[in-house]
């Protein structure tokens, strides 16, 4: 299993009363001897770096800037105009016409309003949604221990995804403020450099943050989906539906694995996370009001406007960012262990308890 690969440096966070000492097939280390305290696995063949060391969670994070920073900043259009029907559902009645009504007002060229605290803003929790994510997968891992790791490897999947997507929306918050004025606010601004010191002038620091709270609560619960649904998706098809094991596969057929289950769990991500993300793109154009009244004010059913263009867009944002990010990792020759299995030991105990054939 991938936890039992942890890099135990010195100089790595992962430490451990143990040392392995002897290789698997794959050339991870697999017995344990107690007492010491050395590196857990050289670097394999045809791999750039070590798994858990930091070069790996520094590409890791490279992985996370492009396929959040590209994959959301391709979505501009449609996430302008999903921002606009969630604000003012009278004056843009569906998505296609809200793309005509913008088109008419504006010109082609409002659709691409908010590009860039787009691209800086999701670029940044990329780094961290996805680097913290790999630091905390393994660092949760290690301290659960192998076979606990295994058992409850759902439950690590949402610790480790709800404790990296905590940090990613503190980096997110100022350039997704500044993205949804710009988009739905009429003549406020229509740069970054014009909507920042606008912003700051009118509102101070907080202007930036005051969505940070219902961020965290569209954020979290996505991000939460977005990973737990991922793993058990990707372990779910390779055991199921593809008909011979991920290491038999191509890089190219694994990548497609990679996409269908990104989809599947986009799917999901948007429908958990669509109420607050209502709230956040309300919030940001109303000054003064708190996330509290926002909500009241629009009323649960007005909180699913735009669920529509939101499932598809998150659907294949979540799909492309996971096929970046594993494309990244193979491109980078990043470690890429398959889905866990269960360890030796447990087995041996499962066995001799009569629950497992």
């Amino acid at each position: 299993m991938w936890s039992s690969v942890i890099e135990m440096s010195k100089n790595s966070p992962f430490r451990s009363p143990f040392t392995y000492v002897q290789c698997d097939s794959k050339g991870y280390d697999t017995s344990l001897v107690p007492g010491r305290t050395i590196a857990a696995t050289a670097v394999k063949d045809g791999d750039s770096c070590e798994f858990g060391s930091s070069k790996y969670l520094a590409l890791c994070g490279l992985g996370g800037i492009l396929s959040c920073g590209l994959t959301h900043t391709m979505v501009v259009p449609l996430d302008l105009v999903k921002c606009r029907l969630q604000v003012d559902p009278v004056k843009y009645k569906s998505v296609v016409n809200g793309f005509k009504v913008t088109v008419a007002e504006e010109g082609f060229k409002a659709l691409a309003k908010g590009w860039a605290p787009t691209f800086f803003g999701y670029s940044a929790q990329g780094l961290c949604k996805f680097g913290f994510y790999e630091y905390f997968k393994i660092l949760y891992s290690d301290m659960m221990g192998e076979e606990n790791a295994f058992l409850y490897r759902t439950g690590l999947y949402l610790a480790a995804s709800a404790s990296a997507e905590f940090f990613a929306d503190i980096a997110l918050s100022p350039m997704e403020a500044v993205k949804v004025k710009i988009q739905t606010t009429p003549g406020f601004a229509n740069t970054l450099r014009e909507a920042v010191p606008k912003m700051y002038k009118e509102e101070g620091v907080n202007a930036f943050y005051k969505s940070l709270v219902p961020l965290w609560m569209r954020q979290i619960p996505y991000t939460m989906m977005k990973f737990a649904c991922f793993e058990r998706t990707v372990e779910l098809l390779y055991k199921h539906v593809v008909p011979k094991p991920r290491a038999d596969c191509t890089k190219g057929e694994q990548l497609v694995v990679t996409f269908a289950a990104g989809y599947i769990a986009g799917v999901f991500c948007a429908i958990v996370s669509h109420p607050a993300d209502t709230v956040v793109s309300k919030l940001n154009q109303e000054k003064g009001a708190s996330a509290l009244q926002v909500a009241k004010k629009l009323g649960f059913a007005a909180m699913w406007k735009g669920l529509a263009p939101r499932i598809v867009m998150i659907g294949t944002l979540t799909a492309l960012q996971w096929f970046i990010y594993d494309f990244v990792k193979v491109a980078l020759a990043i470690p890429r262990p398959p889905p866990p299995e269960m360890p030796e030991s447990l087995k041996k105990k499962l066995e001799a308890e009569g629950k497992l054939a």
